[in-house]
């Protein structure tokens, strides 16, 4: 009798325990922005439109100054430590504004000990002789002989690794659809296809650094009239206990409005997958039905709660 009232008791006990309790917590990512030669508000507030309706993200922003020199940057300490992963956003191309070094290692540390880092578009492009963030990104928009640069044979699908002072300057053709085609299989893409077409995309040639530790995911053909190369769109570095993943999704430029590259169901499939990888959590978020194919783009209607493009 007294083992089916305690068995009796367990079964109303579990019961009571919400589905939520049962579940995972969400992942905590914190979003770094301030300044870009992009749109970075509207990045942010895509970015944002994308992951929260999931309700597998718990997503703060933190906003940093937008010149060097400004008093609040002696206040701007982001505790990175509090977040699962980190969406980097700024980008100091051409405006030189490289975080204060006690946030640099505030950062690195952050990785090394086993954070994750979303590398978004054009964040590729900053920080030019932080040597930390460069390993971090290990391709970077940077001149030609600042470093090495890989890029993909698509007979063969193996890297082809070029010198530095070989080739050109990082730098991308005309934007728009291209064919992207991941290689080989990772937690990321599981279940997706092998290529489709992504809209209003930058695929950047020549991207250059360390250029270690890298595991390319995906590649496109650039569009440089002449020379239609093909590198790499997507990729992963480990930088200590960490990881790091990069792509050249999501141009968002001053005056669009709500643009179709963070519109794309892949795009929207992807971002959320690769937090999740991150964050060293089960990569669980669904290919949707509506995924692009490799002869047709998939963009969806604009987000209702941002400004609308117009008609």
């Amino acid at each position: 009798m007294n083992r089916l009232l305690i068995c009796f008791a367990l079964s109303l006990l579990a019961g009571t325990l919400s589905p939520a309790s049962a579940q995972s917590p969400k992942i905590r990512v914190l979003i770094t922005d301030g300044y870009n030669n992009h749109d970075w508000q509207q990045t942010t507030a895509m970015i944002r439109a994308i992951l929260e309706p999931t309700g597998l993200f718990d997503v703060s922003v933190a906003t940093a100054p937008a010149t060097p020199g400004d008093p609040a940057w002696s206040t701007w300490r982001p505790k990175f430590s509090d977040y699962d992963v980190v969406i980097q956003v700024c980008n100091d191309y051409k405006k030189p504004n490289v975080w204060p070094v006690p946030v640099q290692k505030d950062f690195e540390n952050f990785v090394r000990n086993g954070g994750g880092v979303y590398i978004f578009h054009s964040a590729e492009n900053a920080f030019i002789g932080w040597k930390a963030y460069e390993k971090m990104v290990a391709l970077l928009w940077r001149t030609a002989d600042y470093g090495a640069s890989i890029r993909i044979d698509p007979a063969t699908g193996k890297l082809v690794h070029i010198p530095p002072g070989v080739g050109s300057d990082t730098n991308h053709g005309p934007k728009g659809d291209r064919l992207v085609t991941r290689l080989g299989d990772d937690p990321i893409h599981a279940g997706m296809p092998r290529q489709w077409m992504s809209p209003y995309m930058e695929v950047y040639f020549y991207t250059r650094g360390p250029a270690k530790h890298v595991h390319v995911l995906a590649y496109a053909q650039d569009s440089k009239p002449g020379q239609g190369l093909y590198w790499p769109t997507e990729w992963t570095v480990r930088y200590g206990n960490g990881r790091v993943y990069v792509s050249l999704y999501g141009h968002v430029w001053p005056g669009d409005v709500q643009p179709p590259s963070l519109r794309c169901a892949a795009v929207q499939t992807i971002l959320p997958r690769a937090i999740q990888w991150l964050a060293k959590r089960p990569v669980t978020y669904a290919i949707p039905a509506d995924f692009p194919t490799a002869t047709a783009v998939s963009v969806r209607p604009p987000f209702p709660s941002l400004p609308q493009p117009t008609q």
